[in-house]
């Protein structure tokens, strides 16, 4: 991200050091994690101390100091879907994609994350990716569901009703 698309996000919040929490997630939104460079400029533009930046990049889960990936794969640990095998679907995915939970691919193309609850617990195992369910998930379908987002057709993904 080049300084003018920065300077127009915090421009956005009419360079008011009170909106850095959002500042930070427009960033985040667009980059898919911190950059410390980036922040380093936030920090001289809005004369915050760098180490107050990351004082609150580094408190909220929805922040990343890591490079993520474009899609962000959450497998559901959660009671209902534990009960179910839904670390069996997290071996998988580790097989699949090639990396363990907190991990991101080489290409940054998938990160992939583990939730205590994903708030579905009747289609449980549940995966979420890029907040899409797919629910009575096994080790099975990790492949295609993956694939899915692999492709080039967004609008070919199915859902929790297993219909596209």
């Amino acid at each position: 991200m080049d300084s003018s698309a920065i300077d127009a996000i915090i421009e956005k919040y009419e360079t008011k050091s009170s909106a850095i929490l959002a500042i930070l997630q427009d960033i985040q939104a667009k980059e898919k994690y911190l950059p410390k460079e980036t922040l380093e400029y936030v920090g001289g533009k809005l004369q915050i101390p760098l180490n107050k930046i990351y004082r609150i990049a580094t408190f909220y889960r929805a922040f990343s100091l890591n490079p993520r990936g474009r899609h962000e794969v959450c497998v559901c640990l959660g009671t209902a879907c534990h009960v179910r095998g839904a670390q069996r679907i997290v071996d998988q995915m580790n097989l699949e994609l090639g990396i363990r939970p907190g991990e991101t691919t080489k290409d940054r193309n998938f990160t992939l994350e583990t939730v205590n609850c994903l708030g579905v617990c009747a289609a449980g195992p549940v995966v979420a990716i890029d907040g899409q369910y797919f629910g009575k998930m096994s080790p099975g379908k990790v492949e295609g569901t993956v694939k899915k987002f692999r492709s080039e057709k967004p609008d070919k993904k199915e859902g929790l009703n297993g219909k596209a």
